[in-house]
């Protein structure tokens, strides 16, 4: 997993709230237990016509806000099943970091474990970020994992709080996978001492 430590990038604004896992994937893309190929179908219900066109009013479709690498979304983000295939698919697409006022439990978890930075603030931080991204392309954001800071293009600097654990794993780029070979050696003498002591197992 790639390490995240310091990001300056465009922030998109989607100010809807309850936007749940199936809005983000429809769950008809949910076909493989690969990480990648998911980026194309993101929110893919708000981003298509049916005849597969791009719908020109949605955020991530406008020029300004293609090579979007944060969102700042409305309440209640990642709500519904706990399909993983919706971190899959938003780290797909280049999004890695979500600023929203709350998120759902599950969906918030499985953000760390696949590179992404889910960060909750009050409403009216929130709203701070909102109207900075709506300033478009120009108006880019820094988020700082290590001093708990996101700074508006305007300067303006607002504090995040982040667990410690879950800090840790995104700026050393560990998910479960990587947490476990942390360990190899411990786990390498633990099993070599064991075939030892049982020879017969």
């Amino acid at each position: 997993m790639e390490k995240f430590e310091k990001l300056h990038g465009i922030a998109a604004p989607m100010p809807l709230v309850n936007i749940d896992t199936d809005m983000i994937i429809p769950k008809v893309f949910l076909k493989s237990i690969q990480r990648t190929g998911f980026g194309k179908n993101l929110f893919d219900e708000m981003r298509y016509n049916r005849d597969g066109t791009e719908i020109e009013d949605f955020v991530l479709n406008k020029p300004q806000y293609r090579d979007a690498e944060i969102l700042i979304a409305g309440d209640n983000f990642g709500c519904g099943s706990s399909r993983e295939h919706a971190p899959w698919a938003i780290a797909d697409f280049g999004i890695k970091c979500i600023v929203s006022t709350s998120f759902a439990d599950i969906f918030f978890n499985n953000c760390f474990k696949n590179g992404i930075l889910p960060v909750v603030l009050p409403q009216e931080q929130v709203d701070i970020l909102m109207k900075d991204a709506e300033k478009g392309a120009n108006a880019r954001m820094t988020v700082d994992l290590e001093a708990q800071e996101i700074t508006t293009s305007d300067g303006e600097v607002i504090s995040f709080e982040v667990d410690a654990f879950k800090k840790h794993c995104l700026l050393e780029g560990l998910d479960d996978i990587g947490l476990t070979m942390e360990k190899s050696a411990s786990i390498d003498a633990f099993e070599a001492k064991a075939a030892a002591e049982r020879p017969w197992a």
